[in-house]
């Protein structure tokens, strides 16, 4: 099924058996004895698992001869996704804010109603998505070496004040330092060994930026070209055992500050990440329906190696669906370490 490899019709069954909503969209399940389709999450009775078959979209479904629930309504999603699609394609292309009433008219909803199937499909309101567009618009223009006030400006920010404000809290570097990669920050670090092997972590003052295995100040100064690196120091001594005995420990140093930056996917996504209970794990497919995208399966898994603080940040956590450890930046060996302590504790 396009977009969703890892969740194979077991799992759909159970996602059917659970009406979990966070899938609709991702696939249709067809009754071949009642001859119709519906959403995972139809309300209806369950049928029985031989009159079963799993369907990618409601077009294949009615290719087969099913025709829509009416209950659930099926095929009304397809509109609704469409309406979502077409907001996007508006919101891309323009670079002014759009309001709520006039994207709810472009098409064909009420602004409440439509509200709900934005967040619903894409994880954020309307008004979130457009400021986490302006971010990265911004940062794309940062990283080309222009003015950051012509940067903020392309963006579609109002003025410099409101950038700041927007970028309040998400990250230790000026918005001058990140367009210069880090220029005028001071990252402090340190290679410790653990039972784990060797251990690079990096912090700004704000918190970590980068914990990997078998990486040294070389591997850091590419991420960093031209960050202040400082070796050590008293300060950084305190975070530096928190890090180790979380790590150690996993499963433990929640409260460790992070300092870490991406797209307003990338950055939902890590957040799902750390939402994973210890001794638990999930696929891609239910990382990306945690953060109300169920189809971005492909895009979750890209997220997820796009991590930059191991652990800390568990990566580790995300597994086939058949429950094989799958690929991990540090090799399968440590992942399933990892996995083994958070299961014995």
């Amino acid at each position: 099924m396009d977009n969703s490899d890892d969740l194979d019709d077991d799992r759909r069954w159970q996602i059917a058996m659970a009406k979990d909503r966070r899938f609709d969209g991702v696939f249709v399940t067809g009754v071949l004895s009642t001859g119709i389709y519906c959403r995972p999450s139809c309300p209806a009775r369950a049928p029985k698992r031989e009159n079963v078959r799993f369907f990618a979209s409601p077009t294949d479904a009615e290719a087969a001869g099913l025709r829509a629930c009416k209950r659930c309504a099926p095929d009304e999603q397809s509109r609704e996704e469409g309406a979502v699609r077409d907001a996007l394609s508006l919101l891309k292309q323009t670079g002014e804010a759009v309001p709520l009433e006039k994207l709810a008219a472009l098409t064909g909803y009420s602004p409440a109603h439509f509200q709900r199937l934005f967040k619903r499909s894409v994880g954020l309101s309307p008004a979130a998505y457009q400021r986490a567009l302006r971010r990265e618009r911004a940062g794309d223009a940062l990283s080309e070496g222009g003015s950051v006030t012509e940067a903020i400006y392309e963006a579609g920010y109002s003025g410099p004040s409101r950038f700041y404000d927007d970028r309040k809290d998400r990250t230790a570097m000026s918005a001058s330092a990140w367009a210069r990669g880090g220029e005028g920050v001071t990252i402090r670090w340190a290679v410790v060994d653990t039972t784990l092997g060797s251990m690079l972590v990096a912090a700004t003052g704000k918190g970590v930026c980068r914990l990997s295995f078998n990486e040294g100040e070389g591997d850091l100064r590419e991420r960093f070209p031209n960050a202040d690196l400082v070796e050590g120091g008293g300060d950084f001594s305190d975070l530096l055992q928190q890090v180790v005995d979380a790590v150690e420990t996993p499963g433990t140093g929640r409260d460790i500050p992070l300092d870490v930056r991406g797209t307003a996917f990338q950055e939902a996504v890590w957040k799902a990440l750390r939402e994973i209970p210890a001794g638990e794990t999930r696929s891609y497919a239910e990382i990306a329906a945690a953060i109300g995208k169920p189809k971005a399966v492909r895009a979750a898994g890209s997220a997820n190696g796009a991590n930059n603080v191991a652990v800390l940040i568990p990566c580790h956590r995300v597994v086939r669906s058949d429950g094989s450890v799958g690929g991990y930046a540090y090799g399968p060996g440590i992942k399933r370490e990892l996995l083994k302590r958070e299961r014995e504790q």
